[in-house]
């Protein structure tokens, strides 16, 4: 189970962490808590510590790169040489005039007023 919550200030039942004074970005206002096996928790601890940071840095940055993975192909599309090329030859025809289009969209619409979408003379 993984829960978001933001917080304004450190929890109440913890005494406030120092702050490190690196300055290094956003300040963190959003808590993320989740549940995890024993060895689940030495595995993500021998891997932080193989990198030479603490548990929590490892899995927001490894869960960052994870989510840029999934959503990679909804926000950038890679095309080879041929696949450019084929791109390119598609956005750089001539527009083509379409009347049907050009028609429904001079009508008024059904959702408005029908008294502003009406054509003016």
């Amino acid at each position: 189970m993984i829960s978001a919550k933001p917080t304004a200030s450190p929890s109440a039942s913890r005494p406030a962490r120092a702050q490190s004074g690196k300055g290094s970005g956003p300040a963190k206002t959003s808590r993320i808590e989740l549940r995890a096996t024993e060895d689940d928790r030495n595995l993500l601890d021998r891997a932080a510590a193989a990198l030479g940071t603490d548990r929590s840095s490892f899995l927001l940055a490894q869960g960052r790169l994870a989510a840029q993975r999934v959503l990679a192909d909804r926000e950038q599309f890679v095309l080879d040489a041929d696949g450019k090329q084929e791109w390119e030859r598609i956005n750089n025809r001539p527009a083509r005039s379409l009347p049907g289009l050009a028609h429904l969209l001079e009508r008024p619409s059904p959702f408005g007023n029908p008294a502003a979408d009406a054509p003016q003379a």
